[in-house]
């Protein structure tokens, strides 16, 4: 049987039957990811007759590569030896790229049994992708969750000290995948660090640096300082005015309780829209940046934004 793209029908050969060694390479969970090249390519065809494998096919170049490896590398933990991830650098070996048909990238192969089995291209989002999945696999609805997830879980239910030490290990085991980092940096700020966190952001290639969820973390660090006190919050709770008003809502954004002082933020414009040179609108605009353009409480409160200017 031979692996042949739909398209181009070139083949690369692989054995019918598993060799005697095929039995020890099937993957243990450490073993879950693999980069191929000439060196292990059989290997891995070998490892298809007994474990389907996902065959990642990307170039350096490729900025949707980019996008879509972390989300592949995150479906394979999370499926837990359904399949192996193997990831095919294009420009270093072309002579495989050319006998898989590969035109263009990213493009994404099921093998199984040594033969292709289906494939996708472009970088397409992660829900779409478990609906691809799904076709082949059953959902992963009862695996444990992934120390990725445990850290999101901690840091939301507010044990920052738990999801900084679960990111620590996510970044040391996943030193290249930088949004482990920017969310360790989260962490660092939600356990009064935030210092240390900004100087993890400083650190991390440009394009990661100025991305969204960076610049939501550094955000959150503002929040955090330009927020009043427990002591000033106490002071303010008796008092109905604009800044009484602006001020607890600026501390819910601190806080990471984004819905309230976002709310809190429309309420100020609502009733005094003048209220320092404009600061409700300009806090609210500083928020829909922290959390990204596609968040769904940056969609929902843009859009009560625009109804109450205009």
């Amino acid at each position: 049987m031979s692996i042949v793209d739909p398209r181009s029908g070139a083949p690369l050969t692989a054995p019918q039957e598993p060799s005697p060694s095929s039995q020890e390479a099937v993957p243990g969970d450490e073993q879950l990811i693999i980069d191929v090249d000439r060196s292990n390519i059989q290997q891995v065809l070998e490892v298809s007759m007994q474990v389907p494998v996902l065959l990642d096919c990307w170039a350096p170049w490729c900025q949707p590569c980019k996008t879509l490896m972390p989300i592949l590398e995150k479906l394979t933990r999370e499926y837990r030896g359904a399949f192996l991830l193997a990831k095919l650098n294009i420009e270093e070996n072309q002579e495989i790229a050319a006998q898989l048909g590969v035109r263009s990238v990213p493009d994404v192969k099921l093998i199984s049994q040594g033969g292709l089995v289906d494939h996708f291209q472009g970088a397409l989002p992660e829900k779409e992708i478990r609906e691809w999945l799904s076709r082949y696999f059953p959902a992963p609805e009862d695996a444990p969750a992934s120390p990725e997830e445990q850290a999101a879980e901690a840091l939301a239910q507010g044990d920052a000290a738990t999801a900084r030490t679960l990111y620590e290990q996510l970044v040391q085991q996943n030193p290249e995948h930088h949004p482990y980092q920017v969310e360790l940096a989260r962490a660092l700020v939600a356990e009064g660090r935030s210092q240390e966190a900004l100087d993890l952001l400083d650190n991390l290639p440009p394009e990661e640096r100025d991305a969204a969820p960076a610049r939501g973390v550094r955000a959150s660090v503002e929040f955090r300082e330009e927020a009043p006190d427990d002591d000033e919050l106490a002071a303010l709770a008796a008092r109905d005015d604009s800044e009484a008003r602006y001020k607890r809502a600026l501390r819910q954004v601190a806080d990471g309780n984004y819905e309230d002082g976002l709310e809190g933020l429309l309420g100020v414009m609502r009733q005094d829209r003048g209220y320092g040179d404009d600061a409700a609108r300009k806090t609210l605009l500083r928020v829909f940046d922290a959390l990204g353009a596609d968040h769904p409480l940056t969609v929902t409160y843009r859009r009560k934004l625009f109804t109450l200017l205009y």
